[in-house]
């Protein structure tokens, strides 16, 4: 994205932000019990804007972990590029903040009654519920692959213990080894993304063990910013990567771990490092309580996040369909914001705005190269999230080096900015 159009797009967004979110006052008048599962980028920043938007609300966050691992950055981590305590963040800061922590794993939801079980026993009443439960992974969609074969063959697309599996296999690697990634078909959460992955890993092996090599076996015959991975491919790792489409038997069908190999329609490929990402849905919590009914993902009315089949349950983040938005932390975090001022008027009795939200999705080729691609969202006829034309852009083809080093210094900006926002 050239630097006007970075203008362009920021003073758009702004615009958006203030006739949507922006200049609402608070709602002293709203009132109730509104629960929130998950404490990543949706939900976490759900709770932060609604204690300081509806100060009579009782918000409660259930979240099992004690600290949040992001899977932003986590690409970095795994090419030995930062180390995970920087992309770890405590909860201490959401509590400071007026939130009710529940340290408890959201086990089940009763719709009707408007209750969550906890894992412990206990249940949580609500008014309103909010899911930001984030991922699981299709059962049986790779024949061969399970949580114990994830051990062997780590699929790091939950940031934490993966992330370092997967670091520590690349780094007892012998130089002249070969990593396998495989990809799925669309939809997947992202970051972390398979092809910036990919980048930073061919980064690492360039650096370290130059006589090695990547492939990656693709579900998808095209990808977001294609052409400028291949053009920075071209250009830093020529002969490193090999990219197989979908097309060409780059869909995924099985996996033997004791042999560490890979098969698809056409291609059976062994691995030194063998790193496989499963097909994905939404995280079971939603899943089981039938909010994805017969598809993987959760249907929400897109104007308030409220799911289409059960009231009073707001959906939001990667487990969510929200039209052309991805499954990213920067959409999430955006929804959460908008989710907020949604809950708090209704709670108040007043209609809730109009979405205005904004997604970027940074990525690292290198770590001092880095490409982007930016949109703004409303609800279009159809009551989707729409891409508002002429609101955003991708980085330039052909730009210089300082260009891609102003990129990657923007996604290192954000990163730091939305998680001190979020958890700081």
């Amino acid at each position: 994205m050239s630097r006007s159009t970075r203008r362009q797009f920021l003073q758009m967004f702004g615009a958006a932000s203030a006739a949507g979110l922006g200049v609402r006052p608070t709602f002293a008048q709203a009132n109730g019990r509104i629960v929130i599962v998950g404490a990543g980028f949706g939900g976490a920043t759900t709770a932060r804007y609604l204690r300081q938007v509806a100060p009579g609300l009782e918000v409660t966050l259930i979240e099992p972990l004690s600290e949040i691992v992001t899977c932003p950055f986590s690409n970095d981590v795994i090419a030995g590029g930062t180390e995970i305590g920087a992309i770890t963040h405590g909860l201490g800061p959401l509590t400071a903040a007026g939130v009710t922590l529940v340290q408890d794993r959201a086990a089940a939801i009763d719709p009707d009654a408007r209750l969550v079980r906890l894992a412990g026993g206990a249940d949580v009443p609500y008014d309103r519920l909010v899911l930001s439960p984030g991922i699981d992974f299709k059962p049986g969609a790779i024949e061969g692959y399970d949580d114990d074969v994830a051990q062997l063959m780590p699929h790091a697309w939950k940031a934490g213990p993966q992330t370092l599996l997967l670091r520590d296999q690349l780094r007892a690697m012998p130089d002249g080894g070969v990593v396998v990634m495989t990809i799925p078909a669309n939809s997947f959460r992202c970051p972390p993304g398979p092809y910036e992955r990919a980048s930073l890993i061919a980064h690492y092996l360039k650096t370290e063990k130059p006589r090695s090599k990547i492939i990656l076996l693709d579900g998808k015959d095209n990808f977001s910013k294609q052409p400028l991975f291949e053009e920075a491919w071209a250009a830093l790792y020529p002969g490193l990567i090999e990219w197989i489409p979908f097309a060409q038997g780059g869909s995924l069908l099985r996996v033997d771990a004791a042999s560490r190999t890979v098969e698809t329609e056409f291609h059976t490929q062994s691995g030194d490092v063998v790193n496989v990402i499963p097909p994905q849905r939404a995280a079971a919590i939603a899943y089981d309580t039938g909010l994805t009914g017969e598809g993987d993902w959760c249907t929400v009315n897109q104007s308030t996040f409220e799911s289409t089949i059960a009231p009073n349950i707001h959906i939001l983040g990667d487990a969510a369909i929200a039209g052309a938005m991805p499954k990213s932390g920067f959409s999430a975090g955006s929804q959460g914001k908008f989710l907020a001022y949604a809950l708090a008027a209704l709670q108040a009795g007043d209609e809730p705005p109009a979405p205005a939200l904004i997604n970027t999705c940074y990525s690292l080729v290198a770590p001092d190269y880095g490409i982007s691609v930016a949109d703004v969202f409303r609800i279009g006829p159809e009551g989707t999230l729409a891409a508002v034309q002429g609101a955003g852009g991708v980085s330039p083809r052909e730009a210089s080096a300082e260009v891609h080093k102003r990129e990657a210094a923007y996604a290192r900006g954000w990163y730091a900015s939305i998680t001190s926002e979020i958890w700081g």
